[in-house]
């Protein structure tokens, strides 16, 4: 990844569809290559806003593939590789190291609940120990909304000390800034990127590693002059446009709305495609949307 000195926003990036609901590579490869050109430093594959638990393991790994053979550059990716299944995790993972992708986004373990600290840092201990790799970079991904299962901050401390080399990151998908803060705080030899770009520029200013967001997807650009701009006076106007343009995107669905206002504002129909059980947003609310974020004076790139 970029090792941008103002601190890093990567897009956890939609995964287009084609009609048959099949990862539509072509496409795919076209918006990874513009997240990366609108200054995401890095783009985030197959997480919650990809619907990376609605595909396979042998989709995944080939639409790596696809995307790797069309020029994206392995360092300019991250892998969300987190599964329930062990093994399947491991598979991705490996897939993923060989492939030149050094750096993956893993759940935990969350169809059973209730487990303890130590049943989950054995999964990472096995995940860490089967993968094999030197190279292996693991951010922890904790989004308890989703998941249900969570990082204690006794579990991040126990991982991060039996695997310094290979636990280096997290990504909190609480949306809480002061939990964000604080782990931050707590854990300064990680890099803890908070799941929205809501309070990036106050969380750059702090120190913070940066941000991992789905609405990434249509606000990189600004995002990312947010990011460049750190110390500015003008990095104070574009944060507050960055937080209002989130602050309306995330009253909605992230997946089927953030897809749905891509189909319109491209036109290319692929982008109204999810996998079940998840729907796009309904047309006529998108334009509802799409005129809010004009209303505030922001522009599709």
């Amino acid at each position: 990844m970029s090792s941008n000195e103002n601190g890093k926003v990567m897009a956890a990036s939609l995964t287009p569809l084609n009609a048959d609901f099949s990862i539509d590579d072509a496409s795919f490869a076209e918006h990874v290559q513009k997240l990366v050109a609108d200054g995401c430093d890095s783009v985030v594959l197959f997480g919650t806003t990809g619907e990376g638990n609605s595909f396979s393991v042998a989709e995944r790994s080939a639409a790596l593939d696809s995307l790797l053979a069309s020029g994206v550059r392995p360092e300019q990716l991250m892998v969300g590789t987190g599964c329930c299944s062990l093994p399947d995790t491991v598979q991705l993972t490996r897939h993923a190291i060989s492939s030149g992708v050094r750096n993956v986004l893993v759940l935990p373990p969350f169809y059973y609940k209730g487990v303890s600290d130590d049943g989950l840092h054995e999964y990472f201990a096995r995940l860490i120990e089967n993968t094999r790799e030197a190279d292996l970079r693991v951010y922890l991904y904790h989004f308890p909304k989703m998941s249900i299962v969570s990082f204690s901050h006794e579990l991040i401390a126990s991982l991060s000390s039996a695997f310094p080399q290979q636990i280096v990151g997290m990504k909190d998908s609480t949306g809480d800034r002061e939990h964000t803060m604080l782990l931050k705080d707590s854990f300064p030899s990680l890099e803890i990127y908070a799941g929205t770009e809501m309070f990036l520029l106050d969380y750059l200013n702090a120190g913070g590693a940066g941000c991992i967001s789905a609405t990434a997807n249509v606000t990189a650009k600004l995002a990312a002059s947010v990011r460049d701009d750190v110390g500015k006076p003008s990095a104070i106007l574009k944060q507050d446009l960055l937080s209002k343009v989130r602050g309306v995107l995330q009253q909605y669905p992230a997946t089927g709305t953030l897809k749905r206002l891509l189909a319109v504002e491209t036109g290319h129909v692929g982008w109204q495609y999810t996998r079940a059980p998840l729907k796009c947003l309904p047309p006529e609310d998108a334009v509802v949307v799409a005129a809010s974020l004009r209303d505030l004076g922001f522009r599709f790139a």
